[in-house]
């Protein structure tokens, strides 16, 4: 029967070593995804980027040369002008004449005849005609096409001379890395890598998870002292949650405009998944963050945070090992005595798991907050805003290994005094 247990608890050790090796993995993978997939949504991509205003608004200002027309109303209006303008346009010719023949003998006789066979006033009469003429030509399908045309192109020309100037290296790298050619393709791929691997990554860890309580409550049901090689086992168990849970991502922060919509001329302009704020990381990743920070009080709260959430910890289940196999009279020593029996309350894991589920409601709360003034604030702009932050199963891999920590000092108790 000790073979069977023992047998066992080691096919849940080794599946436990890779299901940490999976997850980790993982993690990563999605993690690289989900930085890709929020700066693909990032308002420099759509809110804030020129080039996304000009393709909206020029498609519209296309749309609207496209519809162009005369209505009856128009022609009467369009009519009035054109009739001034000819008007205008008469005298400011006959001026020029005038003034031209002025300056001369031959000019002056030129003038003595036009004077004698044409009237202007006679001219102006015809002005209602020739407004009709220019009105009715502007009507043929023909001018329309050529007018259209015209104003196509000079809309092109302002179209290529806005652009945005902002650099794109990592942009062209996610296109690449996603063999898309545009933003939305690589988008819609990202997508459903981060649906898949996240549900595989949750089914990991809950199983991982089931796994170690299934060993530690194996343990905690016999009643008689741990063998040292379910004392082994319980170890490595551990050290495997422990190394998946500062390793793997425990929170991912976001803030994001699900949607933005006004009208233009008639016309919406529509934006949506507008990442304003994305965070996706781990308790290593925070460490890394802090410690190469230019701020020495950064770099003091880096060292503190690794050497509460990984070197104590670590330091703690060596000296268990020391203590519960009593090699060289550890038990005896100080320092192993120390971290086995009374750093509880230094290792300061279970207030990290605290730190880090407050930090989430924290963030949860300012997040939604600031979205909703941001909200309130829209008047004639239709906003709507979404608070994407959550634990990832790193939280509560790191969860599992605190509990369990705690569980396997009261473990040592069972073995009988040397």
């Amino acid at each position: 029967m000790k073979l069977v247990n023992w047998f066992l608890s080691l096919i849940i050790i080794i599946a436990s070593v890779v299901l940490c090796q999976q997850i980790i993995s993982n993690s990563l993978s999605n993690q690289q995804n989900k930085n890709d997939y929020a700066e693909l949504r990032s308002v420099k991509y759509g809110l804030l980027s020129i080039d996304e205003w000009k393709r909206q608004v020029t498609e519209i200002l296309a749309e609207e040369i496209d519809k162009l027309y005369l209505s009856k109303e128009n022609e009467r209006v369009l009519r009035k002008h054109i009739e001034v303008l000819l008007n205008t346009l008469i005298d400011k010719i006959d001026k020029q004449i005038r003034e031209a023949n002025a300056g001369s003998a031959g000019g002056r006789v030129k003038q003595s005849f036009i004077n004698t066979f044409i009237n202007l006033d006679d001219i102006k009469k015809g002005i209602p005609e020739y407004a009709d003429a220019i009105v009715n030509e502007l009507k043929k399908a023909k001018t329309k096409r050529q007018i259209k045309s015209v104003l196509n192109k000079q809309l092109e020309k302002y179209s290529d001379q806005t652009f945005d100037t902002q650099d794109t290296p990592l942009l062209n790298r996610i296109l690449l890395r996603t063999d898309s050619k545009d933003i939305e393709g690589a988008r819609i791929k990202l997508n459903e890598q981060i649906s898949a691997k996240h549900g595989l990554i949750i089914k990991e860890a809950g199983l991982l998870i089931v796994l170690s309580v299934i060993l530690f409550a194996w343990s905690g049901f016999s009643k008689l002292p741990l063998t040292p090689s379910r004392y082994i086992f319980l170890i490595v168990s551990l050290v495997t949650l422990l190394i998946v849970g500062v390793t793997t991502p425990t929170i991912d922060m976001e803030a994001t405009i699900s949607q933005m919509n006004f009208m233009l001329i008639g016309h919406p302009i529509h934006f949506e998944n507008q990442v304003l704020y994305f965070q996706s990381k781990s308790i290593l990743d925070v460490f890394w963050i802090m410690i190469t920070h230019k701020d020495i009080q950064m770099k003091l709260v880096g060292i503190l945070l690794i050497t509460f959430s990984i070197v104590f910890p670590l330091l703690k289940i060596v000296s268990s090992l020391g203590y519960y196999f009593n090699c060289h009279k550890l038990r005896e020593n100080p320092v192993i005595k120390f971290f086995v029996l009374k750093s509880g309350k230094w290792s300061m894991a279970d207030v990290m798991v605290v730190a880090i589920f407050m930090a989430y409601i924290g963030f949860n709360g300012i997040i939604t907050s600031q979205l909703g003034h941001l909200h309130k604030a829209a008047q004639e702009v239709v906003i709507l805003t979404t608070n994407a932050t959550s634990l990832q199963p790193g939280y509560y891999l790191f969860l599992t290994y605190t509990l369990l920590a705690l569980i396997l000092s009261g473990f040592l108790t069972r073995k009988p005094q040397a």
